[in-house]
């Protein structure tokens, strides 16, 4: 069955639904520039009523240690996913200083793109496929842009690591999405939202049901 990733929670509500509805992760972002951000003293809030089976993963966007020293201490996440331009070694740093497993995106816009896993795979637990903001979009957050890439270029690949597939999935598109990039597992944000960082209670819900069915 695929494995489904709900990210940027906020609340308690969102927090719940996405638990309800059989969800595998739940994401919390740790980046002041988007609308989902949170404390690490609100994630651990919200996380205290997270089954064991459910993995937290914390979302840093080029973090330094101080934060990630904070965020790990504070809230415990089973998984911290590196969502910028951190280098293999800056990410088997991390795992190795920070004693967490890691997951690492890589923005994809080309076959280029999804070829730079490969450097990854021997430090990273987790790898991610989210879709590369186009350099005319100012402003744009490293993820949860409402944007997807082709997902023929994932169709037929092989990884070392488990994967997920990212960027524009709704519950609309998360069973063709699903079939035609083969992915393992997907991750949604803006997707179940009615307004960026206003998680939607039915969209979460259609989401999970839609993507556990594909």
């Amino acid at each position: 069955m695929t494995l489904v990733k709900i990210c940027g929670l906020s609340t308690p509500e969102s927090v719940a639904a996405a638990i309800e509805g059989g969800a595998d992760f739940l994401g919390f972002v740790f980046y002041p520039r988007s609308p989902r951000n949170v404390t690490p003293e609100q994630a651990t809030e919200l996380t205290k009523p997270v089954p064991a089976a459910v993995r937290t993963v914390a979302l840093t966007v080029d973090a330094d240690d101080a934060l990630l020293e904070t965020i790990v201490a504070t809230m415990r996440p089973g998984l911290l996913q590196l969502h910028g331009h951190e280098t293999p070694e800056r990410v088997a740093d991390i795992r190795s200083r920070f004693g967490t497993p890691v997951m690492k995106v890589l923005s994809v816009a080309s076959a280029e793109d999804v070829a730079k896993a490969s450097a990854y795979e021997p430090v990273a637990g987790m790898l991610m496929f989210d879709a590369k903001p186009p350099k005319e979009m100012k402003d744009a957050l490293p993820g949860g842009n409402a944007l997807r890439f082709d997902w023929q270029l994932l169709a037929g690949a092989h990884f070392g690591k488990p994967w997920l597939l990212a960027g524009g999935l709704t519950p609309d598109n998360v069973a063709e999405a699903i079939r035609t990039s083969g992915a393992p597992g997907v991750d949604v944000s803006s997707g179940v939202e009615d307004a960026p960082g206003r998680k939607s209670i039915p969209l979460i819900r259609a989401f999970l049901k839609a993507a556990k069915a594909a």
